[in-house]
Parts: structure tokens; sequence; C-alpha cells
């Protein structure tokens, strides 16, 4: 939570900041926090994008996501390159790959899109045939559809893990 700052020049301050603090002391501390309604405006609100950048990621153009990324995972040292070209097959899709350093690592093929929820999907194939993990992620507000955080899940055993994915350059 972030602290509040009130600034007394006036009587008129004084008063306001002695009220913000006694409805603050009023609340007992073992008292749940409350829980936003998800049908609440402040729940669906995000923090307003750069001029000319995507609000969402359902508004990013798939050649956005063209190019050259570093992804990096909780509890895992290393940064994975992640490379993004449009997918042959299906229009309005990616496809690449994922190498992960410094673990003896051959790589896997990703191939994905935005979803109609807004969220970044990817499947992971070591192998080139069956999915060994799936990514799921949010675009960052104001980052110009450039990071995504999220979960990758393996799907072997469903060991999940925080990702961050940051785009690093354009497709070459």
């Amino acid at each position: 939570m972030k602290a509040m700052r009130v600034a007394c020049t006036r009587p008129v301050g004084l008063l306001v900041a002695a009220l913000l603090l006694s409805a603050c002391a009023a609340q007992p501390p073992s008292a749940p926090p409350l829980a936003a309604s998800s049908s609440t405006p402040a729940a669906k609100t995000r923090p307003a994008a750069p001029p000319g950048c995507p609000e969402a990621a359902d508004d990013l153009p798939v050649q956005a996501l063209y190019g050259t990324w570093e992804a990096r995972f909780d509890g895992v040292p290393g940064v994975a390159r992640v490379t993004f070209a449009p997918h042959p097959d299906y229009a309005g899709s990616v496809r690449g790959t994922i190498v992960r350093e410094g673990q003896g690592d051959t790589g896997a093929q990703l191939a994905g899109d935005i979803a109609d929820d807004g969220l970044l999907t990817l499947d992971e194939s070591r192998d080139g045939r069956s999915i060994s993990a799936v990514w799921s992620g949010d675009m960052q507000a104001a980052s110009c559809g450039r990071e995504f955080k999220g979960t990758w899940r393996n799907a072997i055993d469903d060991r999940t893990r925080n990702f961050v994915l940051h785009k690093t350059g354009g497709l070459k």
C-alpha cells in the first residue's frame, strides 16, 4: 500500500489529515482487507497506455509479437532467448523457438497468439509433436506490447513458474 502524504499548510488540511487517520484507526487490525468486486469500474480499469500504444493485448497487432524476446522464469537462473515469426499455417498466430541458456538446452518450439480474453497463450513443444508446457501471460500496462507477465505450466507434472517475457528486437 502506498504511503499517503498530506500537505498541511492550512487548518483545513489538518482537519482532512485527522479525518483520514481516524478512519484508518477505526478498522480493527485483524479485519481482512475488503475485496474489490469484479463488477466495479475500478477493478476493470488499467493504467493508461502512452499515446500510440494499445490499451490491451487484444488491441495489439500480431506483428508486434514478431522478433526476439528474453524470458525469465522465477527460480531458474539465466535468460531464455525467444524468437517469434508469423505462423505459416494460422493467420494471426506466431511460431518460434525458445533456448534456455546455461542449461544445455537444445531448444523447444513455440506457437500461439493473443486469445479472445486478451492473454498471450503459447504452447511449447520439446519434440515438435506433443505439448510439453503452456504459457499464459498478460501484457503489462504502458509496455506498448513489449512485456508480458504470466504463468508457465509444465504439461507433464503441472509444475508452474512465473515468467516475464520482454521484447529485445524486431523481426530479422
